[in-house]
């Protein structure tokens, strides 16, 4: 079965809009907006004014989670209150509700009865509040997963730090730290992503 591919030449907000209507599907519900949120220092993320149609067009409140390796990279995202500050500081509580969805636990499992090689992942328990999600992703390279966009928001992206330990080190520990020592290598770390995806 062939997919459909939209394209524009023209990037602007409403073109974006357009390219969504042209879909013909409507999101049932409460919306999710997956974003990254953005590395302390770093422009290469998403900005909200750019999207800030979109958004209001599905009704949206944005959704992110905790990172499992800021620790390590001196990043800020790791923890609640400074992922929450990092959020206000590249704008996004400006134009709209922001949720960062594992601020507060437990986290919720998910079984992944046909997953290859994860069988249950963890993501943050407010994802349970919403009906559907609109996936914002942009084109990034990964060490280990090659190209980064939707299928590594929704995977990695919507877990928790527990989860993404789980992904990364596909599935031998849920410890954050404990994950480097047992990184998955290149083959199973992407089967995991799929995995963790596919619920």
């Amino acid at each position: 079965m062939k997919s459909k591919v939209y394209f524009t030449k023209e990037i602007t907000p409403e073109k974006v809009v357009e390219m969504y209507h042209a879909l013909g599907k409507e999101l049932p519900g409460k919306v999710a907006v997956k974003v990254h949120s953005g590395e302390k220092g770093n422009q290469n993320f998403l900005h909200p004014e750019f999207w800030k149609p979109m958004v209001e067009e599905v009704h949206g409140t944005i959704v992110e989670c905790n990172i499992a390796y800021g620790d390590a990279s001196g990043g800020v995202r790791d923890h609640t209150e400074s992922h929450l500050k990092l959020l206000e500081e590249h704008g996004w509580n400006k134009y709209f509700d922001v949720d960062l969805m594992d601020a507060q636990g437990p986290d919720v499992v998910w079984s992944i009865p046909n997953g290859k090689v994860l069988k249950e992942n963890k993501v943050g328990k407010n994802i349970e509040n919403y009906d559907s999600m609109l996936v914002l992703a942009h084109f990034k390279g990964h060490p280990m997963g090659g190209y980064g966009g939707a299928l590594k928001q929704l995977s990695i992206g919507c877990a928790s730090r527990a989860g993404k330990a789980l992904i990364h080190s596909a599935g031998k520990t849920e410890d954050r730290f404990e994950t480097w020592n047992q990184h998955a290598d290149s083959i199973a770390f992407p089967e995991a992503m799929a995995d963790a995806a596919a619920v």
